[in-house]
């Protein structure tokens, strides 16, 4: 049969769709008790390696690659790597370099190729062994080349329990075979492979956390924007920015707060995960990350651009006349959000276990959605106790201070609709007032119950939701915001108010409470409700107030794959030492996972560069010690585990439409859920692709 032809059947019977990353990863799991090797259940009598490679004019397979042309035919391109497969024989120790058009998975050509036989669920189960440690037949590797940093690798499949034996002898067959053999340096990409590495002394190594820190573009949302270039100088004071809508901003590093703008430059890298990143994604603006934009693109500031983000590389040019209308036409038809109607008729601080998701118009739905995974009772997950302060105080507050009488006169001034620099002094004299104004004394009191309740050690004991209390005999709680315009589908509000970490007693709560109201004001907030034209009059403030926990790890899991909306079976995580305030705001890159909850596939991207952790203060506050696990792993694959159990949980609890987003904490080995929304970021590339290799 003419080999091109061949190749056509082929692929239309294995149906190929994707790269060969993702699919390695659904491979089911071994079971106990199949058979000892391949050969016992399909009884194969022929050595693969006797039979030489398919076709004369593109062999399916070949022996060896000793030219650019050879890796070039035999590769696949995806999202800025070069890749293609190989698979060792252990019996012969035959190599075979794969075609990674033809073949998605390794097992698609041993099964097609090699073993020639039916895939039945017998052979599946035999063959699967060879993702373990006692592999009976075959090595399943991957050879890379990462372009950006023109880095070469080799890899097994995240899930892969491949020994330091078997990397020496997948290691050794590809210098034998391979023409760039000396560049080639042994990547591991989980938590298991990294533990076989430093058993690997005479291999050359290199790891995903190395190539995600040294490439130079990173595209957290790709896309398209046209705007004015600003270039933020290093050193601007952070509270000196104000930026417009229609700007494309270049900035030194991440921002832990931004309003809206056209397009994101950042040149310092950090997280997909972060709250400003994951609003850039909800904006769906491009939004990179690129080393050395500020010089690169110096001459085009102030100029109206055109900005493109790609998978690979971004580019930066003057606007054309007719780019620049249609971009202004865009602006205009953006959608509105509707925002719940509130509900101000409710005064009670409802304990979490009392509240379900239908009372987000009255408690907000960071806290109502809390209360329905309470109410749900999932096996494993905990949520720290609280209460919801209901936003008819917060009305009330503003009422009796005549603050709101403020309010609707600002608003409708036409200098604060008109300017941003005319609405930042306003908003922040609002802000001012709302934490000067006296808090009613009923509610003072009733604050003060509710407080005691939650916190007094002889009703709190044996909760593991509890902290250690303070010289003064107080637990520390965080007050979160949870207003009735966030975490709505189609706003997530991400970052937008402020939560207060660790008060203790009455009276830090109170001083608390008022200046989480006050955020409703921010100017992020402000701008971006206006981005989605949402009524500020019918945004109102509710309040959390919830047991701390002094985490000895927190961070973010999305139950979405970051680049592959197909792919249901892997989440996304973020971690860091400590308190997760930092995880979210984006300064620093935090350790970053890839987990696939069906096999059990981890891939790590990156590990946390942070120097220091956020840690309670026993007066309350928090405080920065060093980080000593700086660059080490903050997430076992026993953590991983239960952090994956508990969101497929939460997944059976929320609607099905979108991801969720879920803010969590580890205290020693206990996971606690502190926040579940839906996710409103759209796929955000990590620097390596998680489709074109292991």
């Amino acid at each position: 049969m003419n080999p091109s032809v061949r190749r056509a059947l082929v692929v239309a019977g294995l149906g190929l769709a994707v790269a060969c990353g993702r699919k390695e990863q659904v491979a089911s799991t071994p079971e106990a008790g199949a058979p000892t090797t391949v050969a016992a259940t399909m009884d194969a009598s022929a050595n693969a390696a006797d039979a030489g490679p398919v076709g004369s004019v593109h062999p399916v397979w070949v022996p060896k690659l000793e030219s650019e042309d050879a890796f070039l035919h035999y590769s696949k391109e995806v999202g800025g790597e070069r890749f293609t497969k190989f698979v060792v024989d252990l019996k012969s120790q035959a190599i075979y370099y794969v075609d990674a058009d033809l073949y998605p998975m390794h097992k698609d050509f041993i099964f097609a190729e090699l073993l020639k036989v039916p895939r039945t669920k017998e052979a599946e189960q035999a063959f699967d062994r060879n993702y373990g440690k006692d592999k009976p037949d075959f090595l399943m590797c991957y050879l890379v080349h990462h372009l950006g940093p023109d880095v070469w690798s080799l890899a097994f499949w995240d899930g892969d329990k491949a020994t330091a034996a078997h990397v020496r002898l997948a290691y050794a067959r590809m210098k034998e075979t391979f023409y760039l053999a000396s560049k080639v340096k042994f990547r591991p990409n989980s938590n298991d492979q990294e533990a076989v590495a430093a058993e690997l002394k005479e291999i050359p190594q290199i790891t995903n956390d190395d190539l995600y820190k040294a490439v130079g573009y990173q595209p957290f949302h790709k896309g398209a924007a046209v705007g004015k270039l600003r270039i933020v100088p290093k050193g601007t004071p952070y509270e000196s920015l104000v930026f417009a809508p229609d700007e494309i901003v270049i900035l030194p590093e991440p921002l832990t707060d931004i309003t809206p703008v056209a397009g994101i430059i950042s040149q310092t890298f950090s997280t997909p995960l972060s709250h400003v990143n994951l609003r850039a994604a909800a904006w769906d603006i491009p939004n990179v990350g690129l080393r050395g934009a500020a010089e690169k693109y110096a001459a085009l500031d102030g100029k109206v651009v055109r900005f493109e983000a790609g998978a690979t590389g971004a580019t930066v040019r003057v606007a054309t006349a007719k780019e620049i209308d249609a971009a202004q036409k865009a602006q205009h038809a953006r959608t509105s959000v509707q925002v719940p109607k509130a509900n101000l008729t409710v005064s009670a601080l409802a304990t979490l276990d009392t509240l379900r998701a239908a009372d987000a118009s009255a408690y907000g739905s960071k806290t109502a959605n809390l209360g329905e995974i309470v109410s749900a009772k999932p096996a494993g997950v905990a949520v720290p106790p609280g209460f919801g302060v209901p936003i008819s105080f917060y009305a009330a507050h503003l009422k009796a201070a005549g603050i709101d009488a403020h309010i609707e006169a600002m608003l409708a001034d036409p200098k604060f609709r008109g300017s941003i620099t005319e609405r930042k002094p306003a908003l922040e004299k609002i802000r001012k007032e709302i934490q000067d104004a006296p808090l009613a004394p009923a509610f003072a009191q009733s604050l003060a119950v509710a407080l005691q309740k939650l916190t007094h050690p002889s009703e709190a004991a044996g909760d593991a939701g509890v902290v250690d209390a303070g010289p003064a005999g107080e637990v520390g709680v965080f007050v979160r915001s949870s207003t009735n315009a966030e975490d709505l589908a189609g706003f997530s509000g991400a970052g937008l108010y402020d939560t207060v970490p660790n008060a203790r007693g009455p009276e830090a709560v109170l001083t608390a409470i008022k200046k989480v109201w006050a955020s409703v004001w921010n100017l992020a907030a402000y701008e971006e409700r206006e981005l989605y034209r949402i009524d500020h009059r019918q945004v109102y403030g509710a309040v959390l107030v919830q047991i701390g926990i002094d985490a000895t790890a927190a961070g973010v899991l999305v139950t979405a794959h970051p680049t592959d909306p197909s792919d249901t079976h892997t989440f996304t995580i973020n971690a860091k030492s400590g308190l997760g305030i930092r995880v979210v705001d984006g300064k620093k890159v935090p350790e970053i996972l890839l987990y696939n909850y069906y096999n059990k596939g981890l891939r790590i991207v990156s590990r946390s560069d942070e120097d220091t952790m956020l840690v309670f203060q026993a007066d309350g506050g928090v405080r920065e010690l060093p980080n000593p696990k700086k660059g080490a792993p903050v997430l076992t694959n026993a953590r991983i585990g239960k952090l994956a159990d508990a969101a497929l949980k939460l997944r059976g609890i929320f609607p099905k439409d979108r991801p969720l987003d879920i803010e969590w904490v580890l205290r020693g080995e206990d996971v606690f859920i502190v926040q579940s929304r839906p996710y409103m970021g759209g796929p955000a590339a990590l620097g390596t692709s998680p489709r074109a290799t292991p």
